[in-house]
């Protein structure tokens, strides 16, 4: 019999991230993204969100058929992509959102931003905050209950084997698909890769695949399996 716990969680999480990607489409920025190379895909955060709703999708699938262990290896492994990738995402996010916003934030563009007593605040394109939580904090937040509490730790060789060649594929991946929209762009999704040329662009895709690797290894040795 599947928990019930699990199935609101992974219920829950699936509507949830369902509701930030629709809502994309209520932003004032919506339409200029869309005609891009890459539209949203382009974000790193979007496909944070794609790799989570599927890893709930399939758990919600494991849920119904838990003697289905073909499934429950196939869930294992997108949880062993989208959990770190979606911690990195929103550790980034939030932090440059809080003491660097202009770092991360795109600029309103001419007609788009609205009236504003603030000379300042206007200029970036903020996103409301139910939205905002649905797209960067919902996935880490809702990945990690399910790994803690409904997930076995991965084991050894997974660890030192299985996510280095994952992350590395994961940030190649990225860094190729993002500089190839931006080749067309003439822009990066975020400020801090456009306002950096190539060779700090390819440190902070280096640092920031190590980074996603070092908290999967930190978040699965604090796992409180036994």
């Amino acid at each position: 019999m599947p928990r019930p716990e699990a199935l609101f969680l992974h219920g829950v999480a699936v509507g949830v991230m369902t509701y930030g990607f629709i809502s994309l489409r209520t932003l004032p920025m919506d339409g200029w993204i869309r005609a891009q190379k890459g539209g949203h895909f382009q974000f790193l955060t979007i496909q944070g969100l794609a790799a989570a709703w599927l890893t709930m999708v399939l758990s919600l699938g494991c849920d119904s058929l838990p003697s289905f262990a073909a499934l429950r290896a196939i869930k294992r492994a997108f949880l062993m992509i989208a959990l770190p990738l979606t911690f990195v995402i929103s550790a980034v996010y939030w932090s440059l959102l809080l003491f660097f916003p202009s770092l991360i934030l795109q600029r309103q563009l001419p007609g788009l931003s609205e009236p504003s007593s603030s000379s300042t605040l206007p200029e970036l394109a903020r996103i409301p905050l139910n939205i905002d939580f649905s797209l960067h904090l919902a996935p880490v937040a809702t990945l990690l209950a399910d790994f803690v509490f409904f997930e076995k730790k991965y084991t050894k060789k997974q660890v030192q084997i299985g996510s280095p060649l994952v992350v590395l594929a994961c940030g190649t991946w990225y860094a190729c698909w993002v500089e190839y929209c931006a080749s067309y762009n003439h822009t990066f999704p975020y400020p801090f890769l456009t306002e950096n040329p190539f060779n700090i662009r390819v440190g902070i895709y280096t640092f920031v695949s190590f980074l996603a690797w070092s908290c999967f290894r930190l978040m699965n040795a604090l796992h409180p399996q036994a």
